[in-house]
């Protein structure tokens, strides 16, 4: 006689081998509730939003403010405007901040690098100012350039008034203008986004824990920033990678040190629990060879400017498809980097990505008899269709 048990397990067996579809697909459950003001979950390689909650509420950003600070220290030293041994002289303002300090003395000169530290791993608002007036040679020239980069970057809710935080009318900030922030930190420079990672600075004989408790008890998170006054709440921005995926949260509006990365932990283990990221092409690889009219060479090689990546539930990847799409007439000359097509991502027969296809080397003109004799065969293709 077959037991209960036995009979469930029977036609669980049967389920699975007679409707495995019933099983395969995965259902997407809507995102854990959080206690904060606003949130957002972003893609880190596609920028797109998974979460949004009142993502593009302003909100006093607080220290996450020093970010951006950070950011612009880093664009700075890659143009070679800046250099990381450089020496900084410390204002009596910077030294008279209060709040979170990197402890550094009025008069005293610091390297660039170790305010640099200060300000990502102490969240110094000393050293934010100090590197600020080094860098603008006032801190209300810096939250000009400030504002000039968030514009750049497409943080359409954000101004800045200060490079600390410190609260002021006009300085404000979202979620969804914190993660794109902290994609550009990520994918512009890699050195320096290590740091975010480290976990204690020690300046002026005084060590300083970093104040992302993530990074202690999260396994893949390796920033960024925290931030917290009266009138923001605790906030922080933070990203992980667990295997190619990269996912990035930012959370604003917590009531404790503690309740800021609870929250944001859920929001990240939802990311990486029902989503995938999928790199279909990456930046500079030889898609296809395209043929070139009246040119020195016959073909172009072609591929794409950035990596092409979506973000999709989990087990959706299936389902897209990709077509190289190459404008039909390419006439020399070419340069590198010229728009002679399109890369479509499809889901069916609906295009649901285009970036554009590009020349990966340059052709040059062709001689006289290669020019009259393409001209010939293009007015019989043309004729002829």
């Amino acid at each position: 006689m077959m037991t209960p048990y036995f009979l469930q397990r029977l036609v669980l067996l049967f389920t699975l081998l007679i409707v495995p579809t019933a099983w395969s697909a995965q259902i997407t459950p809507p995102p854990p509730p959080l206690a904060a003001k606003s949130y957002i979950l972003m893609d880190a390689a596609s920028g797109a939003v998974l979460v949004n909650q009142l993502g593009d509420e302003r909100l006093p950003p607080a220290s996450l403010t020093k970010l951006m600070t950070a950011y612009i220290a880093t664009l700075k030293i890659q143009r070679g405007e800046l250099k990381e041994n450089e020496q900084v002289t410390i204002s009596e303002k910077a030294w008279r901040m209060g709040g979170s300090k990197m402890f550094i003395d009025v008069g005293k000169q610091v390297s660039v690098n170790d305010l640099f530290h200060g300000i990502i791993i102490q969240s110094g608002n000393d050293a934010s100012v100090a590197l600020a007036e080094h860098i603008a040679g006032s801190e209300e020239a810096f939250a000009a350039l400030m504002n000039g980069e968030a514009k750049r970057l497409g943080m359409s809710n954000s101004h800045f008034s200060n490079a600390t935080g410190w609260p002021a009318p006009d300085h404000y900030s979202t979620a969804r203008d914190m993660a794109i922030l902290a994609r550009a930190i990520i994918n512009a420079d890699p050195a320096h986004y290590a740091i975010y990672a480290q976990k204690y600075f020690l300046w002026n004989g005084i060590q300083q824990p970093n104040r992302n408790l993530l990074l202690w008890r999260n396994d893949g998170v390796d920033g960024l920033k925290t931030g917290h006054t009266e009138e923001a709440g605790y906030c922080l921005v933070a990203s992980a990678k667990k295997n190619d995926q990269r996912l990035i949260a930012a959370v604003f509006g917590t009531d404790s040190e503690a309740a800021r990365a609870t929250e944001t932990a859920k929001l990240l283990g939802y990311g990486f629990l029902f989503f995938e990221t999928k790199t279909f092409y990456r930046k500079g690889a030889v898609l296809t060879e395209a043929e070139v009219w009246k040119g020195a060479a016959r073909t172009v090689k072609a591929g794409v400017n950035a990596d092409v990546s979506m973000s999709m539930p989990r087990g959706d990847a299936a389902q897209f498809t990709t077509q190289t799409v190459v404008n039909p007439e390419l006439i020399a000359p070419l340069k590198p980097g010229a728009v002679i097509g399109k890369v479509e991502i499809r889901r069916g027969d609906k295009v649901v990505k285009s970036v554009d296809l590009i020349a990966l080397e340059a052709v040059e003109q062709g001689g006289f008899f290669r020019r009259v004799w393409d001209s010939i065969r293009l007015f019989f293709s043309g004729l002829f269709g």
